[in-house]
C-alpha cells in the first residue's frame, strides 16, 4: 500500500490524485504527445487543498513538479516515473475586475484568454498577450515570466503582477495579494517567484494590473532592405508616437517566404520578399487622431529614407493577415522533420552579426538544416527557427553552435520562456557563478529538500 498517495486521496479526496492508466492518457506537453508520466497527478481545488499535498510531498521528500497548460518550450515541466505532479486546472477562478482599482484577482490555472475576455468586458486589457493565448495559464505565465508581442509598450508578466499567493513546498502559505502599484514594504516577495518555473513555490492566485481597452488600432507591415535603417526607424516611431506604439516585431527574409509561400496559409503581403519585415501595431484611444498620427510619422520615416515599401492594413482582415504571417506555424510542420527553437535577447547591433555567424556555421555543420529568425525587435528579443530536414541532426550539437554565438555577442540564452531543462547547462553563458550561487541560496531557503521541480534551470 502506497502511504503518501493513500494520505493525499485522505487530504484532496479520490477523484483529486490520478494514477496509471487515467494518468497514461494524459499528454506530456502540447509540443510532446507522449503519455504523461507520474507517480500520480493531483488536481487541488484551492489553496487550502495544495498547501496540504505540498505538507505531506515535504515530509515525505517526494519530488514534485508543478504543470501549467503546457505550452512551456524549455521542457520546464518534464517529469519522471516517481515525480507527483499538481496541475492547477480546477483553479479558474476569474474576478470581478475591479475597476477603480484597474486589477483583477484570479486563480493560476485561468486561461490567459478566459481573463482577457473578462477584461474586455470590463472595458479593460490585459497587457500581456502571446500566440497561445487558449492554452497557456496564469499561473504558468507567472512562473516562466511570459513576454508576447506587446512588452514594448506594457512589459513582461512581472509587470503585470501586482501581488500574489504563493505556496511553499512545505505546505507554507504566502498571501500577498495586494492591489497596490506602490508597496514598499521590505523585499518584494512576489518577484522571488515570477519567473522561478515552479521551483520555488506554486502560485495559486494573483492580482493583475489591467489597463484601459484601446479603442483604436493601426497596424503597418514595413519592407527594409538595410538592417542599419531599423534601430533608427524605432527610435524615430518611439520618439513620436509615444505611449502608443505597441509591437515592433521583426522577420528576416527566410522567414517572411516560410510563412507567406507555397507551404503557409497566408499570401505575401509584398511582391517581392524584403530583406528584413518590421510589423508595426498602435494602439490608442481616438481612431481618427491616432490614425492620421501614424500616417504622418510613418510618412516621416519614407522621408527620412531606409524604407523599402510600407503597407498600412485599411480593415481587421488586413491586420490578421500581416499577423497572421508573424505568429503562423503551419509551414514549419509541413516542410521539416523537427525543429529546434531559441529564443534569445540581443543588443540590437549585435543582432545581425550574431545571426549571420549562425547561419554561417549552420551551412557548414548541418547542411540540411535551414535558420529562420524573426521575434520582438523593439524590446531585443529574437526568436530562433531551427528546420531540420533530415531527423538525425544532432540538436546537442546545434544548441552548441546557437549558443555559443550568443555568448560571444554577450547575449542572453532565454529572452522570455525560461531554463528549464533544455537551456540549464548553457545558464553560466549568461549568468555569473555568483549569480547562480545566489540563486541555489535562494531555492535552499525556501524548499530544503529540494522536492519542488527538481533539476530545473540549476542543480542543487
Amino acid at each position: 500500500m502506497d502511504t503518501l498517495i493513500s494520505a493525499l486521496r485522505a487530504a484532496l479526496g479520490d477523484d483529486a490524485v490520478i494514477e496509471g492508466a487515467r494518468l497514461a492518457e494524459r499528454a506530456r506537453s502540447f509540443w510532446d504527445a507522449r503519455p504523461l508520466r507520474g507517480r500520480a497527478l493531483l488536481l487541488p481545488r484551492d489553496t487550502a487543498a495544495v498547501s496540504a499535498a505540498l505538507r505531506l510531498c515535504h515530509e515525505a521528500r517526494q519530488p514534485v513538479v508543478p504543470l501549467g497548460g503546457g505550452t512551456n518550450i524549455a521542457n520546464a515541466t518534464a517529469s519522471g516515473a516517481n515525480d507527483i505532479l499538481i496541475s492547477l486546472e480546477r483553479l479558474r477562478g476569474i474576478g470581478p475586475v475591479d475597476l477603480a482599482q484597474q486589477t483583477v484577482t484570479v486563480e493560476a490555472g485561468a486561461l490567459l484568454e478566459s481573463v482577457q475576455n473578462q477584461a474586455t468586458e470590463a472595458g479593460l486589457k490585459v497587457p500581456v498577450d502571446l500566440g497561445a493565448r487558449g492554452s497557456c495559464t496564469i499561473g504558468g505565465m507567472i512562473a516562466c515570466n511570459a513576454g508576447g508581442n506587446q512588452v514594448l509598450r506594457y512589459g513582461m508578466t512581472r509587470d503585470m503582477v501586482l501581488g500574489l499567493e504563493a505556496v511553499l513546498a512545505d505546505g507554507t502559505v504566502l498571501s500577498g495579494l495586494t492591489p497596490y502599484l506602490k508597496n514598499n514594504t521590505g523585499y518584494d516577495l512576489k518577484q522571488w517567484f515570477v519567473g522561478s518555473e515552479g521551483t520555488l513555490g506554486i502560485v495559486t492566485r494573483a492580482v493583475l494590473r489591467l489597463y484601459p481597452a484601446p479603442r483604436s488600432r493601426h497596424t503597418a507591415l514595413l519592407a527594409i532592405d538595410d538592417f542599419a535603417a531599423i534601430a533608427p526607424l524605432l527610435l524615430r516611431l518611439r520618439a513620436r508616437l509615444g505611449g502608443l506604439l505597441t509591437s515592433f516585431e521583426g522577420m528576416w527574409q527566410s522567414f517572411y517566404q516560410l510563412n507567406s509561400g507555397e507551404h503557409a496559409t497566408t499570401a505575401p503581403i509584398f511582391d517581392t520578399a524584403p530583406a528584413w519585415s518590421v510589423l508595426v501595431e498602435i494602439e490608442g484611444q481616438d481612431a481618427e487622431t491616432d490614425g492620421a498620427l501614424f500616417e504622418q510619422v510613418l510618412a516621416e520615416a519614407w522621408e527620412a529614407g531606409g524604407l523599402a515599401d510600407a503597407v498600412i492594413s485599411g480593415s481587421e482582415a488586413d491586420r490578421l493577415a500581416m499577423w497572421a504571417i508573424r505568429e503562423g506555424c503551419e509551414a514549419e510542420a509541413k516542410l521539416y522533420t523537427r525543429t529546434d527553437q531559441f529564443d534569445i535577447s540581443l543588443a540590437m547591433d549585435a543582432m545581425l552579426p550574431c545571426t549571420e555567424a549562425i547561419r554561417t556555421t549552420l551551412a557548414e555543420q548541418a547542411p540540411d538544416s535551414d535558420l529562420h529568425v524573426f521575434g520582438h525587435l523593439g524590446d531585443g528579443n529574437l526568436h530562433l527557427l531551427v528546420g531540420h530536414r533530415r531527423e538525425e541532426i544532432d540538436s546537442a550539437r546545434v544548441k552548441q553552435l546557437v549558443y555559443g554565438q550568443v555568448a560571444k555577442w554577450h547575449g542572453s540564452v532565454s529572452a522570455e520562456h525560461g531554463i528549464g531543462l533544455d537551456k540549464k547547462a548553457y545558464l553560466p553563458l549568461s549568468r555569473g557563478a555568483a549569480e547562480i550561487a545566489a540563486m541555489r541560496a535562494i531555492k535552499r531557503a525556501l524548499d530544503p529538500h529540494g522536492i519542488l521541480n527538481p533539476g530545473k534551470i540549476f542543480d542543487l
